[in-house]
Formats: structure tokens, C-alpha cells, sequence
């Protein structure tokens, strides 16, 4: 078969050993950023080894210092500027693109994803979905799209919605960075181990054996338990990446309820009536905001708000939508242009020079067409609501705040040993759980359980 125009041969590694099949992303120049020919390649492999009863663990590695730092964007603005049929091309890859993360997020074969270095934007849609996320030392996630005039897609519809509080939208329109443990803390990583773990680790998943009655939760118990068998403890040296101050003003200013106004309003309010450090994170995080495409954020909000009641496949399907739309936008040229392409890197000229510019209709038109892009059938629940394997990771806020008001004699050790208990002693737990209570919670006046804040 004839290479397509931009093929690459090397890719995109693939190998085999004993039951591990492994994809190793090899475009370390380029940070391993994520083209139509990786993905042309990636896809077919896994409806291969999908059918195969002797690839029992898929891995998903970067070659370098990034798992994959993200789409390789600016071909995609410069395909854009050529007109319709440029434009077209850019749809067709992100309906690649989507179809290859759907593929993962519905993989009835366990996926374990390295995230050893930068994993943004295209990296974050191969990784996120899967049942196992390892963060180690070296870990940077972001989802950067409302730096280029673009919108936080692979997914981030579906997971950005569905971490603790407020989170997921503050990380949405600022693009900030989670770093090592904290990425494994907040939920976008599964497992946190050191990277040097990671080859032993690959060799010993090779090595497990599956008989062929063991159920699909059966055999991701197992690989749980192999990955927490090289976790070496949480590391001392590793501050956490907000204050409880700076957390709770997350939750305040980014709360689901809020339109761009009142975030806007309330990072003011917390500008001028809050302590010294939060007053300093919301005049920095009320700059970053002004400084992104207004048609991006008012369009992000606009997802997360819908994408919490999408399931899996209609997450992808309205993405692809979304990112057509932007395809045809004048801010996605101009934002990669500015921030990648032109040299030095400049600020970008949006469009529109303020939010209320932008009316609701025009934020509606993104959301319009109806869902025609077809998603390859996978797995066995194609249309889930919550990730079926959220157990592989820590235990998420709702989950402790709804063990405490049901057990309201639990103080905080009794709350902590709980899930200790019924997650086998993971790693992490101690400080995710009392990060929460702390946070979220005062003790009650009898001094067992708590009072939610």
C-alpha cells in the first residue's frame, strides 16, 4: 500500500511481548504530538489486537520527554487557510482523532497509559479514557486549547465535568498545569510510580496470564494490584499544587451555577476581600482568562455545562461538531498562528475583543448541528455516563463526602481507614481524603463527624 502524502513511517512504534502490546509514540522532536498518520496507524492496531486472544494488556508510552504534548495544530491552521477544502481536511482529522479516543474510552481490553512526561490536549484524549493513567515525576497535563482559539475536546467534555468541584472548569479556561503527584491527587492519573518503575512494570504485565472465563473488572483487579505493587509511596518533596485557600476559591468562582460574568465578578470579589495568596492567584487567573479568545471560554462553559449530561459517544459526537465549527473560525488560525507558527510567538488578535460581544446564539451555533460523525463499535457499554472503572483510581470527593453522611460517627481516621479498607491500601488515599475533609468539612460539636460546608 501507498504512503498517504504525510505519512511518517517511525511514527509510531508498535511491539510485542508475551501478553503486552505495546504503542510507543515516536515523534520525540515534536514532542510526540499527534498527527493523522500516527492516528491512521494506531486504530487499526487496536481492532487488531482487539480480536486477538493472545494480547492481554495494552501500553501506551512517548518516546522522550512527552507521552504527547498534543494535535500537531499548526498543519491543521495551515491546512485551514487554504480555503473550504483545507478546512475539510482539518474536520476529517479530528473525526480520526475522536474516533480513536472513543476507541480507547470503550477498549474491552485493559489499557494502561504511561503518562511519563508532557501529556496536553491530543496526548490527554489518548490517556484519560483509560482504566489506568500512571503519573510519574516527570507528568505536566494541561488542556491548553483556549490559548489558540480552540476549545478543550478529546473527551474533556466528558472527564473535565466530572472531577471534584469546580476543578475541571478552572483548569478549562486557564490551560494551568497539574505537575507529578498532583496530577495522580486530582484525579487525571490512576497510580502515581517513579519512572524508572515503568520498564520493570511494562515486563511484569507481559508476564500475566489471563484465563479466558476471567471477566474484563477480573483482570483490571489484577493489573491494580501488579501497578500498586511497584509504588514506592507518595514523595515528600512534592507541595501540593493549590493551598486549601486557593482550592475553595476555585470551587467559589468557577461553581457550575456561573456564566463568564460571575466567574469574572467573583475572581474580583476574591481579588480584593480574601487572603494575601488567594488574592494573588485570582488577579492572575482573572488576566489568563482575558488574555484567551472570548469565543473560546464562553464556548468551553457552554460544553462543560452540557458535556456533564453526555455519555461517552455523544461526547465525541458534539466535539466533533464543536471543533468543525472552530474550523471555520477565524480565532483557531489566528491563535496557533500567533502562539506557534509566527516567530517570536506574539498575542494573538481575536475576533471578538470582549465577552459580551459574543451573544448567546452564536455560543448556541457550536452546539446546533445535529450528531452525524459515526463512532466504531467497541467494547460493551458504548453509552456510559461515569466511567466504569473510576475504582482504579482514588476515591473522588462525592464518594467521601457520601461515606460521611452516612456514617456520622466516623471521624476523620475512621473515613480514612475506610477507604484504606475497601481500596487495599493504595497509596494516596490518606492524603486525598484528608485534603477533602479538611477542605470541605468542620468537625461536629460531639466531635464525631463532620459538618459539610
Amino acid at each position: 500500500m501507498a504512503a498517504k502524502p504525510d505519512d511518517e513511517p517511525n511514527d509510531v512504534l508498535f511491539s510485542s511481548h508475551y501478553g503486552v502490546r505495546t504503542i510507543e509514540l515516536n515523534r520525540p522532536k515534536k514532542l510526540n504530538s499527534l498527527n493523522g498518520s500516527m492516528a491512521n496507524k494506531i486504530l487499526p492496531r487496536l481492532k487488531e489486537w482487539e480480536k486477538s486472544q493472545l494480547a492481554n494488556v495494552i501500553v501506551l508510552k512517548g518516546a522522550g520527554r512527552a507521552l504527547c504534548a498534543g494535535g500537531d495544530v499548526a498543519a491543521l491552521a495551515k491546512d485551514n487557510q487554504t480555503g473550504p477544502e483545507g478546512q475539510q481536511r482539518s474536520k476529517d482529522y479530528f473525526a480520526l482523532e475522536y474516533k480513536l479516543d472513543y476507541t480507547i474510552a470503550t477498549y474491552p481490553k485493559p489499557y494502561v497509559a504511561f503518562m511519563d512526561g508532557i501529556t496536553m490536549g491530543g496526548g490527554v484524549g489518548l490517556s484519560v479514557h483509560a482504566p489506568f493513567r500512571i503519573a510519574t515525576e516527570n507528568t505536566v497535563f494541561a488542556m491548553p486549547e483556549t490559548t489558540i482559539g480552540f476549545f478543550p475536546d478529546v473527551g474533556a467534555s466528558f472527564f473535565l465535568p466530572r472531577m471534584d468541584g469546580a476543578l475541571g472548569t478552572y483548569l478549562a479556561l486557564t490551560s494551568e498545569q497539574l505537575k507529578g503527584v498532583n496530577a495522580f491527587l486530582s484525579g487525571i492519573a490512576t497510580h502515581y510510580l517513579h519512572s524508572s518503575s515503568l520498564p520493570d512494570l511494562e515486563a511484569r504485565l507481559a508476564e500475566l496470564n489471563f484465563g479466558d472465563e476471567l471477566s474484563y473488572n477480573a483482570r483490571l483487579d489484577i493489573i491494580n494490584s501488579t501497578i500498586e505493587e511497584f509504588t514506592t509511596g507518595m514523595p515528600h518533596d512534592a507541595p501540593p499544587h493549590f493551598s486549601t485557600n486557593v482550592r475553595i476559591a476555585i470551587d467559589y468562582c468557577f461553581q457550575e451555577v456561573h456564566n463568564i460574568d460571575q466567574i469574572m465578578e467573583a475572581l474580583r470579589d476574591s481579588e480584593e476581600n480574601s487572603p494575601p495568596e488567594v488574592q494573588k492567584w485570582a488577579a492572575k487567573t482573572r488576566e489568563t482568562i482575558a488574555q484567551r479568545s472570548p469565543t473560546s471560554i464562553k464556548v468551553a462553559l457552554s460544553q462543560l455545562k452540557r458535556g456533564a449530561q453526555w455519555n461517552i459517544a455523544q461526547t465525541f459526537q458534539n466535539e466533533h461538531n464543536i471543533a468543525s465549527k472552530f474550523m471555520e473560525h477565524p480565532d483557531f488560525v489566528e491563535g496557533v498562528s500567533a502562539r506557534l507558527i509566527r516567530k517570536p510567538a506574539e498575542k494573538p488578535q481575536w475576533s471578538k475583543t470582549s465577552f459580551d460581544e459574543i451573544s448567546e446564539s452564536e455560543v448556541n451555533s457550536f452546539f446546533a448541528d445535529e450528531l452525524t460523525l459515526e463512532l466504531p463499535s467497541s467494547g460493551e457499554d458504548t453509552h456510559y455516563i461515569d466511567y466504569p472503572h473510576a475504582w482504579t483510581g482514588l476515591p473522588r470527593e462525592a464518594e467521601i463526602e457520601a461515606l460521611s453522611k452516612s456514617n456520622p460517627r466516623f471521624d476523620m481516621e475512621g473515613v480514612v481507614n475506610h477507604f484504606i479498607r475497601t481500596r487495599r491500601g493504595k497509596m494516596g488515599i490518606r492524603e486525598k481524603v484528608e485534603e477533602v475533609l479538611n477542605r470541605r468539612t468542620t468537625p461536629a460539636d460531639n466531635k464525631a463527624g463532620f459538618t459539610w460546608n
